[in-house]
């Protein structure tokens, strides 16, 4: 990686045209002088994370390869490198660190700079500010892409975000109002330093100093105190996440591993496969493979839809979690009787769970018990053979098959694309009771 990092170096600087270093000719013309500061900021940060040392953080090498993308791009004539800067800024952000927030915030100002209505582009602005802690300005950045987004349902996360650090900010202003006057010198002096207006850590910081005198200065009785505590304690929880648009996802129950013994028992159940071919045949409700689904009890879907109509009848939809942000990806709008989610570690699970359910969309949701059925002791409490992670499929496989309570457990349409591993054959075939080609179907029971 390091020759990698340096080559890049060494190639960003000449198209950037830094001193010393001759900018080479294109084929058909040289780079887009507009997008040459920008250049410059990936270059300056390759330059940084060359003299850090060996790379071992998997998301700053995926930022490095993005910045090489945008390289590309800038040189490349008819390439689209204005969608190439955004991609690199979100990749920036997505890295997580401090520098990396600050090289997508300066990324963002170029590209608003560039195309001040890019809606893609105030939206990075408003991420990275958000990141930063420069909660107002973000607002500023969001409320200018929200003016020109037009799909309202894609909205929704920003108006949330919004409202959060909207929030966030009144309840500074609360506390002030509280002891703007009559507060002791050392609490006036904390109470000066607070402000909405701050970056995030330092009004915390500044909060949390004015709570600490003013409760030493007046005593825990005093019913402005306690206010102020409950203020404190709702700024530091906005602080830390949003709240959910409807926490209790429109009448959605938890589930455990009693209640789902208790649904599966004495039913047939099947586990479908996302396939062109089982998709196909499920959109014309004559085939025989839809009347031979249509014929369980209960319908077991896993993962995110990619050739499955949204409106297929799903009774459970069991989704893993993977990536580094595992939070961030589509929202679980599929209409489903229960909702399994696995995922690890806890608060990533719940994380996803609050950024990705919809409400109404599910009656039931899994709980913490059923997260890690794999590798929980009190559950399964072992990993599947083979290497890599096990398939949503196996692990709801081996879900059942631990309940022992289903009359039937069968699977339709893995094959080819959606085969399962050698590990998860192998545990599979020693289950089998038996096949039928025609319908691509294996009887587990």
């Amino acid at each position: 990686m390091g020759q990698t990092l340096t080559g890049l170096l060494t190639s960003v600087r000449a198209i950037a045209g830094r001193p010393g270093t001759p900018a080479p000719g294109r084929h058909g013309g040289g780079p887009d002088p507009a997008l040459l500061p920008a250049l410059r900021l990936c270059g300056d940060h390759l330059a940084a994370l060359a003299a850090s040392g060996p790379l071992t953080d998997a998301r700053r090498t995926r930022l490095i390869a993005s910045i090489g993308t945008l390289t590309t791009a800038c040189s490349t004539p008819g390439a689209d490198a204005f969608d190439a800067l955004l991609r690199t800024g979100q990749q920036a952000l997505d890295s997580g660190g401090d520098a990396e927030a600050r090289l997508a915030l300066a990324l963002a100002e170029e590209a608003t700079a560039l195309r001040t209505r890019s809606k893609g582009a105030w939206r990075l602005r408003g991420n990275a500010l958000d990141a930063l802690g420069r909660g107002e300005e973000a607002i500023t950045a969001y409320e200018r892409h929200l003016a020109l987004q037009r799909n309202t349902a894609a909205s929704r996360d920003v108006e949330r975000r919004i409202a959060t650090l909207r929030a966030a900010g009144d309840r500074i202003d609360e506390a002030l109002a509280l002891f703007r006057a009559g507060a002791g010198t050392e609490a006036s002096g904390a109470a000066a330093r607070l402000s909405r207006h701050l970056p995030a850590a330092e009004a915390r910081a500044a909060f949390t100093d004015l709570v600490r005198l003013l409760t030493a200065e007046r005593g825990t009785a005093d019913p402005a105190v306690r206010r102020l505590a409950a203020l404190y304690a709702e700024h530091r929880r906005l602080s830390d996440r949003d709240p959910m648009a409807d926490p209790l996802l429109g009448g959605a129950e938890p589930i455990g591993v009693p209640g789902l013994r208790r649904l599966v028992a004495g039913r047939t159940v099947c586990l479908v496969a996302d396939t062109p071919r089982t998709a196909e045949q499920e959109r014309r409700p004559g085939s025989p493979l839809s009347a031979l689904i249509e014929g369980y009890d209960l319908v077991v879907r896993c993962d995110e839809a990619h050739h499955t109509a949204p409106a297929a009848r799903t009774d459970l939809h069991a989704c893993t979690l993977r990536g580094d942000a595992p939070w961030k990806g589509l929202r679980w709008d599929r209409r489903a009787g229960v909702r399994l989610v696995f995922g690890d570690p806890l608060p990533q699970w719940r994380l996803a769970l609050r950024s990705r359910l919809v409400p109404g969309a599910q009656d039931r949701v899994g709980d913490a018990s059923l997260r890690r059925p794999l590798h929980d002791p009190a559950l399964l409490g072992e990993e599947p053979g083979g290497a890599g992670p096990a398939s949503t499929a196996y692990t709801v496989l081996r879900l059942l098959d631990f309940l022992g309570t289903p009359a039937r457990v069968d699977l339709i349409g893995f094959e080819g694309p959606a085969a399962l591993s050698l590990g998860e054959r192998e545990w599979i075939g020693a289950r089998t009771g038996n096949t039928d080609d025609a319908a691509v179907r294996i009887s587990l029971r």
